[in-house]
């Protein structure tokens, strides 16, 4: 309680330093002296000009990224709800000048300032009178709006669509992000604890959990260890299959999933890029190259097998890639080198990923990071042209398809 009162005091005074800050006299413009004088050559820098109470810009900025660092953890606390909120209300006191030198260990200006488009579009699924029977969608979560909203909003609707009769409701796994979009857009998303515990309160008897993760990995696993816990609260529950299906024993292990998943987003790739086919492509020296996340989990082989995979269907000139590099072929310099000896000279990037959120937008297509992927195919001088496509794969209709059908199939196995 002191804490919370404390964070309370925090959103006052913040918020009576910008009111203090509105009432003081605009200065004049440094580079942009009156009428008949020299220029100051020795003008206070913007991050040393002090507030009304003595902080300067840098001070009170350092105090916002504090406050954004504070809330960028993994762990939900009683706490939680009153950080977001002094966050939010601390950066909104800022000047745009003050907003510009926030700088933490995980804060930067874009936490709050970014604009990823209009989160009223999206849908929580936080509401109870859930009923009997549930279907609880799980995803990692991403703090951009417009992904969300499409992804993996996108694939719920599809999933209430297909099973009217059961209540859809939502999970992210990644308590960093649900604490960013509550804080940011006062959107409050349920964890994998709070989604459980409101199925209890509901008096849920049966329980389809559908991942949005693309594999068995480290995500899959946290899911299935949250659902353990509470198998003695819930009359039924069971885990329906990610996206990729089962991994299989080795690299060259294909499925009916990947090569579902295979086609959907080759067909959705070559159609934006603007080719009649992916053969069209081929003749006009055009290939696509997948980014993944990666991972050091085991199920890594998954990457090898959609790689397998996309060379069992004939897509010749489709690679498969990873941000992590894990496994290591499809690490992005291995992936320039096996594009350029293929002889491919423009090259479209798209995500293998669920979600189109930081990742894509910055790890593949932010052309002023040197070490994103764009940048790095870009400077190795070996393409004409590079693209790229900021699309998840939750947002394609055959992905939605075969997420349903995951879930008839883990529905039919309550019987």
């Amino acid at each position: 309680m002191k804490t919370i009162v404390k964070i309370v005091c925090m959103i006052i005074a913040v918020c009576m330093i910008a009111g203090l800050a509105a009432c003081k006299a605009p200065e004049k413009p440094a580079d942009k002296p009156a009428d008949n004088t020299e220029p100051a050559d020795n003008t206070e820098s913007a991050d040393n000009t002090e507030s009304a109470e003595g902080k300067t810009d840098k001070e009170l900025a350092d105090e916002v990224a504090a406050l954004i660092d504070a809330i960028y953890v993994q762990e939900r606390t009683d706490e939680t709800d009153a950080q977001c909120a002094a966050a939010k209300a601390a950066w909104d006191a800022l000047t745009d000048a003050q907003k510009e030198l926030v700088e933490g260990e995980e804060a930067d200006p874009d936490y709050f300032g970014r604009d990823t488009g209009d989160a009223s579009k999206d849908d929580p699924r936080n509401a109870d009178e859930i009923g009997e029977k549930e279907l609880l969608v799980v995803s990692f979560g991403t703090s951009f709006n417009e992904s969300r909203a499409n992804d993996i909003k996108g694939v719920e609707d599809a999933l209430a669509a297909a099973f009217p009769e059961w209540s859809v409701r939502r999970a992210f796994t990644a308590q960093i992000i649900i604490n960013h979009v509550q804080a940011r857009d006062n959107e409050k998303i349920d964890n994998m604890d709070q989604a459980l515990e409101r199925a209890v309160a509901n008096g849920v008897k049966l329980l389809v959990i559908q991942p949005t993760h693309l594999m068995h990995g480290a995500e899959y696993d946290e899911l299935k260890a949250a659902a353990d816990k509470y198998a003695d609260k819930i009359e039924k529950i069971v885990i329906a299959e990610p996206l990729l299906g089962e991994v299989g024993a080795d690299a060259s292990a294909v499925n009916a999933d990947k090569e579902a998943v295979a086609k959907a987003i080759t067909a959705a790739a070559v159609a934006e890029a603007g080719y009649d086919s992916l053969e069209a492509a081929e003749a006009a020296g055009a290939a696509f190259v997948f980014m993944g996340h990666g991972t050091s989990h085991n199920a890594k082989v998954t990457y090898s097998q959609m790689q397998a995979q996309m060379n069992a269907l004939g897509y010749k000139n489709v690679f498969i890639g990873t941000v992590e590099g894990e496994p290591e072929e499809t690490a992005c310099e291995n992936v320039i080198e096996t594009v350029s000896a293929a002889g491919y000279k423009t090259v479209v990037l798209r995500p293998l990923m669920v979600v189109a959120g930081d990742h894509a937008n910055n790890d593949m297509a932010d052309p002023e990071d040197p070490e994103s992927w764009i940048s790095m195919f870009t400077a190795s001088g070996k393409f004409e042209k590079v693209d790229c496509q900021i699309a998840g794969l939750g947002r394609l209709a055959d992905v939605q398809a075969l997420y349903a059908a995951h879930t008839q199939a883990a529905i039919d196995s309550l019987n």
